[in-house]
């Protein structure tokens, strides 16, 4: 990994200072604990040089280390620890905007206190007949757009030791009752928008009772959040012991599982491994497009809260609504999936033009492969600003490409962040070289604890703890790796194995191509055949078929050649931008069977 700038200039005697100073305060407070002391001497130079880069050095004083300390020492280094932190050494300073509404770092920790206070006041949290925290067993589901409160609702599950379950605020009645039931939910928070989804599924949750059903907004039927509040506020609670976030993945494989994130007493090391390779500065303006309910989203604001940074948080995505927001607030750094990049890099060099969009110096992206071509026009639109990560909800982030690998190697997602080990294997359990594609297995800090209604392709494991969630990848001759679809995806035909992602960026590359999926179809003579549904530039274009066969000619030996074609306006995509191949090869196996074979089989 490429050093960040000024992190190999810091004076060796300053970090050695702060290394002296601190680790005695630190080992004072674990001597009891199990905690090595080797691991607490790694994270202080680690977390030494991160405060350097980004910036927040200068305002880090003995408070603010000891805030650090003492969750280490007991080893609740979730999420909600950056909250306390921050109060501790900015508590006037800006946090969150959100329309017309500033909270300070200090108010939002006293929030998260509050909460955490209001649902123990309730028996939430609470061991039965003891009176005593529980923590351990307790979730809560929160069905909310993109505001404040969200923020606030996953910080306070992790302070008191509960797991927080944060789903869209598109789910229909029944994808909520489902979440709530199996996440075995102990309360649930709404807002005017969702409620009526949750007075629908409230018949099918016989958990949740009205009690413990609570609003954001002030609507009638509904208690409060400010309810809960004005009985949450006063000392200081103690922290849970096992906290944890329950993030259901996109089931684009089928019905979403949920993957448990517990943080383990190595999570604030893995918290700086990322920021130590990631561009986000204490005096960044965060844009938080993505739903919260989005693990990118939910990794991306709290990496910015860790080092100080404002968080600028956007209801919805509108490509000019966007450039718009960076104007206005001067936005310096954002997050967003491929399919949002693709909508601005439409808009044209021109119209993004029309905006001010230099005070923006970096776009993370993660949640679904970036094209090559993508990568191409979005560099040269908005310039060399794009930081590419690759990770799982399961895995965390693994992987980032910074601008210079982008350039070299366009549609890389970089090389392994530090403390995250990264194997391919290939059908036989061994390493593939380089060039050629195997199973991404991955061993780092932030893999989840466990599933929740897994299926067994995201339980796999290889030996010494590696986990897997079926990607495929290959490492070019820059040491880059380049995704190369998802195993269940692989298409055989005739016994050839064909990745569907080769082909994608084959079509992709085609001038009349605006973007396209590439999925197996059953066939009666090659076991299944390559299909390509493509969404054209101009849909008028009647020649493109024609000549995207002999682009394909051109570039893919035979069997990788698709031998249909499905022109579409659009491919089908859930909220976060995935496409869904499953619901394209249901869709068009229903037709094959309808119509017979279809007219652009080759």
């Amino acid at each position: 990994m490429t050093p960040l700038t000024g992190v190999q200039d810091i004076p060796g005697q300053c970090i050695l200072g702060f290394v002296h100073y601190a680790v005695p305060k630190i080992e004072s407070l674990i001597h009891a604990q199990s905690i090595a002391r080797d691991a607490v001497r790694d994270i202080v130079p680690l977390a030494t040089k991160v405060a350097v880069a980004t910036g927040l050095w200068s305002h880090l004083g003995p408070g603010g280390v000891l805030v650090l300390a003492r969750g280490l020492a007991s080893g609740r280094t979730n999420p909600s620890l950056i909250y306390r932190f921050q109060a501790n050494i900015h508590p006037n300073k800006e946090a969150i905007r959100w329309r017309d509404q500033v909270c300070t770092f200090a108010r939002l920790n006293e929030t998260i206190d509050g909460i955490v206070r209001g649902l123990h006041t309730r028996g939430i949290g609470v061991r039965a007949g003891t009176g005593t925290r529980a923590g351990t067993g307790t979730s809560t589901v929160m069905i909310l757009e993109n505001r404040p409160e969200m923020i606030c609702l996953l910080a306070a599950m992790s302070r008191m030791g509960a797991a927080g379950v944060a789903t869209s605020f598109r789910s229909t009645p029944s994808e909520l009752s489902f979440l709530a039931n199996s996440s075995h939910a102990d309360a649930l928070f709404c807002s005017e928008q969702t409620a009526g989804i949750v007075r629908e599924a409230m018949p099918s949750m016989p958990k949740l009772k009205k009690n413990r059903i609570f609003c954001v907004d002030h609507i009638p039927g509904f208690q409060t959040l400010d309810d809960l509040l004005d009985t949450g506020y006063g000392t200081e609670p103690e922290a849970g012991e096992d906290a944890a976030v329950v993030i259901y993945t996109s089931g684009t494989t089928g019905t979403p599982k949920g993957s448990i994130r517990k943080f383990p007493r190595n999570a604030m090391l893995g918290t700086l491994q990322v920021l130590a390779c990631s561009p986000i500065r204490t005096d960044d303006i965060h844009l938080a497009i993505l739903p919260f309910y989005h693990a990118t989203s939910y990794a991306f604001t709290s990496y910015s809260h860790a080092v100080g940074a404002n968080v600028v948080i956007l209801d919805k995505f509108d490509p000019d609504g966007f450039l718009a927001t960076v104007q206005e607030h001067r936005v310096t750094q954002t997050a967003l999936v491929p399919t949002m990049l693709r909508r601005i890099v439409q808009l044209g060099k021109e119209r993004i033009s029309q905006y001010d969009t230099s005070s923006l110096r970096a776009i993370m992206l993660s949640g679904s492969p970036l094209s090559a071509e993508l990568t191409r026009d979005a560099m040269n639109a908005l310039g060399d600003i794009f930081y590419n990560y690759y990770g799982s909800t399961e895995t965390g982030l693994n992987t980032v490409a910074i601008p210079r690998d982008l350039r070299l190697s366009p549609g890389s997602i970089g090389r392994a962040i530090e403390g995250h080990d990264i194997r391919l294997i290939d059908d036989h359990g061994a390493l593939v070289e380089n060039g050629q594609v195997g199973e991404i297995y991955i061993k780092g800090p932030m893999v989840v604890q466990g599933c929740e209604c897994c299926d067994p392709i995201v339980q796999k494991q290889h030996d010494e703890g590696y986990w897997s969630v079926g990607d495929l990848a290959w490492i070019d001759e820059r040491g880059c790796y380049h995704l190369a679809g998802r195993k269940g995806d692989l298409i055989i035909t005739g016994g050839v194995n064909v990745h569907p992602a080769e082909v994608e960026q084959v079509l992709d590359s085609h001038p009349g191509v605006l973007e396209t999926a590439v999925v197996g179809l059953p066939d009666e003579t090659w076991g299944e055949r390559v299909c390509a549904v493509v969404v054209p530039r101009e849909m008028s274009d009647t020649g493109l078929l024609e000549s995207i066969d002999v682009h394909c000619r051109k570039r893919l030996s035979g069997p990788k050649i698709p031998r249909q074609f499905d022109i579409r306006e659009s491919l089908p995509r859930n909220p976060t931008g995935k496409v869904l191949k499953r619901q394209i090869i249901e869709e068009l196996t229903k037709q094959t069977l309808e119509n017979g074979r279809n007219p652009t089989l080759k």
